[in-house]
């Protein structure tokens, strides 16, 4: 009777690890196939079969649907950009834009430098695609307050700029942060030449700060004052 139990705990332990290893061969592959191609430019099925995988319904048998995989490919990365940015932040002695935006970007900044990875270019094909808010908002507890803490923390060192104005601040800066990324990604991808990563990493930051803190023209305050919104809240990138 003891050894059935060993037998059968040994195939589900196999079990569980060859599932593990077909889900996360399904994630890397949606994650290359939709930043190559686009998110609506590449089927569930296509993803299966570029994964080596028979069964042309393998990705609805473990995610369900094409948003569900774009959840897993979400925090499949974004479970080690949290960890990677609580280390940062923990390490953050006096709070400038600069220090915090490091803290926050420099995770992204240095996904960028892997070759296996894909997760810059997928997220700009994300954001092209009008998905990027939807998908976050279904995030778990974790990767959600991640981001509130962020934009709390920039906007406490923001108070020269409009309180309307300052999300869509932090937006632009994250996004001028994913498009030069992705950028670097597809250049390294294609073996073109790219900056060092030290004067690109600290050039970067350089231009999210300056886009941060620049103070609004004449002009920005005058069409504010003539708006009436709406203006957008929660904004920083996952």
């Amino acid at each position: 009777m003891v050894s059935w139990f060993v037998v059968v705990g040994n195939q589900a332990a196999l079990t569980s690890s060859v599932e593990q290893s077909t889900k996360e061969r399904l994630v890397l592959t949606g994650e290359r196939l939709f930043a190559i191609h686009g998110i609506d430019g590449v089927s569930l099925r296509q993803i299966g079969a570029e994964s080596g995988m028979a069964n042309n319904s393998v990705v609805q048998y473990h995610f369900g649907s094409k948003e569900r995989l774009i959840e897993a490919i979400l925090v499949n990365r974004l479970n080690n950009l949290t960890e990677r940015r609580k280390l940062l932040f923990a390490r953050v002695r006096s709070e400038t834009l600069r220090s915090v935006a490091e803290a926050q970007l420099l995770p992204i900044v240095e996904l960028a430098e892997r070759t296996d990875c894909y997760y810059l270019m997928f997220l700009e094909q994300l954001e092209r695609h009008g998905a990027m808010s939807q998908v976050v908002e279904r995030l778990t507890a974790d990767h959600q307050a991640s981001q509130r803490s962020y934009v709390t923390r920039v906007s406490r060192l923001l108070g020269h700029i409009p309180w309307q104005l300052r999300a869509a601040r932090i937006d632009q800066a994250s996004a001028l942060c994913l498009h030069i990324c992705a950028e670097r990604q597809r250049a390294r991808h294609f073996e073109l030449a790219v900056a060092p990563f030290a004067l690109h990493a600290s050039q970067l930051l350089d231009g999210v700060e300056a886009s941060l803190s620049a103070l609004p023209s004449a002009d920005t305050l005058h069409a504010l004052k003539s708006s009436s919104g709406p203006f957008p809240s929660l904004a920083a990138l996952p």
